[in-house]
């Protein structure tokens, strides 16, 4: 699967999330721009998980501050 491919299907999941319809782009960040919690950040990651059937380790967690990072570590995690 490819990066657009993956960026797509996670804008998807990503939606009900948004509560504030804010513009997504590589460099948003879950916890300023979106202000994601840490409940809504374990639902999102569970669903992102679901749909890729990947795991997401708490340490990987830690390090993605940004969709663009996601959608790296998500294209990563595809290729293993």
């Amino acid at each position: 699967m490819d990066r657009a491919e993956i960026d797509s299907r996670i804008r998807s999941l990503i939606e009900p999330f948004n509560k504030k319809g804010i513009a997504i782009a590589d460099e948003t960040t879950f916890a300023g721009d979106l202000e994601f919690d840490s409940l809504t950040v374990m639902d999102f990651v569970a669903a992102i998980e679901d749909e890729f059937d990947i795991i997401i380790s708490m340490n990987q967690q830690a390090e993605i501050e940004t969709y663009g990072q996601l959608v790296s570590a998500v294209s990563d995690l595809q290729d293993k």
